[in-house]
């Protein structure tokens, strides 16, 4: 059985899924993400001096309806999409 690594850090990963269990709210759940999405989080939970866990709390909180694994993906997407292209994007869909 081989176990699968994360890549060294500042390392943008291939995709493919990989499920980490986490605990939020006190809770145990697993989300799936592609590896890039999980270095991205990774990098910005440390920016934001948190782990992981704890920034995954956070947009679970704020998230409503909408899937973890989406809304996690919509946080790392939001994050990292220049402002000038989010609102030239908006004015052309809106």
């Amino acid at each position: 059985m081989s176990l699968e690594r994360d890549p060294p850090s500042g390392v943008l990963p291939d995709g493919g899924l990989l499920k980490r269990s986490l605990v939020i709210a006190g809770h145990r759940t697993s989300v799936s993400l592609e590896a890039a999405f999980w270095e991205a989080l990774r990098q910005l939970a440390a920016a934001r001096g948190l782990s992981v866990q704890a920034l995954v709390g956070r947009i679970d909180a704020e998230r409503g309806e909408q899937n973890l694994s989406s809304a996690i993906r919509v946080f790392v997407l939001r994050a990292v999409w220049p402002r000038e292209g989010a609102a030239e994007h908006a004015s052309r869909s809106g």
